[in-house]
């Protein structure tokens, strides 16, 4: 949703070897996750508690790899945004493994499901020009974000689910025909709603709680293929 925050710089977290680093290996997963206050994490008590910064904690727990996070994303960005901003730093980071998670603020500023679809597309395309394996890249659903408080600034509730789940459909083929990991928050986004630190103070976006039930369903959906990513790593 378009509630501007300053954009955080899209150095990447943690290190790899000095050594190997002169001689041109590194010995760091490169993780990108793309996308817009979802992914940043508005609403979180820190940056440490946005979805990919727990993702990227489990898979270093899980493999023994330091997880290099570029989390270049945006509270307010629409797909065009995304385009325009993010994807550049895919040929400048050469991640390893990605995440995408856009489209609630296309719904906000009213483009239709077909302008959508284009638009993630292209980003879908960009993403597979890295020609990773099947499984290193998950696009995620935007969440069931209608039964929220604040929803009602933007809409009639059935209406925001309607469309929401229409831009959801439209994304979910594009993905699958790409070989993208399809994640699907629509369920738990919704899982302890009512409960402490679920929704953020602004009643829009998610609380800690939230964001840590969504890491582990995307986890649960990409642990094996993402741990893959480190083994040539460390051979």
């Amino acid at each position: 949703m378009r509630r501007e925050l300053a954009s955080p710089g899209p150095a990447p977290k943690g290190g790899s070897s000095p050594l190997l680093e002169e001689r041109g290996v590194s010995t760091a997963i490169r993780y990108l996750a793309l996308g817009d206050s979802y992914t940043i994490g508005t609403g979180a008590s820190s940056e440490a508690h946005n979805f990919p910064s727990i993702l990227s904690g489990l898979l270093s727990k899980a493999t023994g790899t330091s997880v290099e996070v570029t989390n270049p994303a945006v509270n307010g960005f629409t797909t065009l945004d995304l385009i325009a901003k993010e994807l550049p730093l895919i040929e400048r980071i050469k991640p390893n493994l990605v995440t995408v998670l856009i489209g609630v603020n296309d719904l906000v500023q009213n483009r239709s499901v077909d302008e959508y679809k284009a638009s993630v597309t292209q980003i879908y395309d960009r993403i597979r020009g890295l020609a990773l394996d099947d499984g290193r890249v998950a696009a995620i659903s935007i969440p069931n974000w209608s039964v929220v408080p604040a929803a009602t600034q933007f809409g009639e509730p059935q209406f925001i689910r309607t469309v929401t789940n229409a831009f959801n459909t439209a994304a979910r083929r594009e993905a699958l025909d790409r070989g993208f990991t399809w994640v699907d928050v629509t369920g738990v986004s919704t899982y302890r709603l009512g409960t402490p630190g679920w929704i953020a103070v602004d009643q829009l976006h998610p609380g800690d709680a939230q964001y840590a039930a969504w890491a582990e369903v995307i986890w649960d959906n990409v642990r094996d293929s993402w741990a893959r990513a480190a083994k040539p790593l460390s051979a």
